[in-house]
């Protein structure tokens, strides 16, 4: 067990990763309905930094053209993925604007949640924290875990992927080993959400409202 790095009175910063299927929507669903705390998922903000107005919209545009645009005038994410299509090249510029982007936007809500003192947690959700570098940002790290069969089931049921397409994104992701190795706490999702709730319950006791 790995000390807890969690403090009363101040607000805590915990990254929430784990791969796909394993159900971290899920958790920070519960996390956000029970805990004073604020809930940030990359992906969103991904999709809000490549709006009019940010930096990412303007180098986007003008690594991809015009033709990634909606009648709109803000970026259309289907033009955005064709544009992209079977182009490495195009995928790594475009993750190169992307990543440290979402980088600063976040780091920039942790500051400013920090100063303002008022939450008990900011969870940060993300697939790749652990690549990205938060351990340096975050006081814990959660990884979500849950048996490759469940997740298997889940991805099957929930988004209509087949095994082939599984196994691709399984291939790509870090393995359970080096996810361990970098939490500071496990979830164990493989089971029902009431089993999921008491873990994290336990966890936060001195916190749970």
């Amino acid at each position: 067990m790995k000390q807890n790095k969690l403090t009363v009175g101040k607000t805590n910063i915990i990254g929430i990763t784990g791969g796909i299927g394993a159900g971290k929507s899920e958790v920070l669903k519960y996390l956000g309905n029970k805990y004073n705390c604020r809930v940030i998922y990359s992906d969103q903000v991904a999709n809000d930094i490549k709006k009019k107005g940010y930096p990412a919209y303007d180098e986007l545009v003008s690594l991809l053209g015009k033709g990634i645009l909606g009648e709109d005038g803000e970026i259309d994410k289907t033009r955005m993925a064709s544009a992209i299509f079977n182009n490495k090249d195009a995928l790594e510029s475009v993750n190169n604007i992307l990543h440290p982007a979402v980088n600063t936007f976040i780091i920039n809500i942790i500051d400013e949640e920090r100063e303002k003192g008022q939450l008990d947690f900011v969870f940060v959700e993300a697939a790749l924290l652990i690549e990205n570098g938060y351990k340096r940002i975050v006081d814990e790290l959660w990884y979500v875990y849950a048996s490759e069969d469940v997740r298997r089931v889940r991805l099957k049921e929930s988004r209509g992927y087949w095994d082939q397409k599984i196994d691709d994104i399984f291939k790509n992701q870090l393995d359970e080993k080096t996810f361990r190795e970098n939490a500071d706490f496990v979830i164990d999702n493989s089971s029902s959400l009431d089993e999921m709730a008491v873990q994290i319950d336990i966890k936060l006791g001195e916190w749970v409202k």
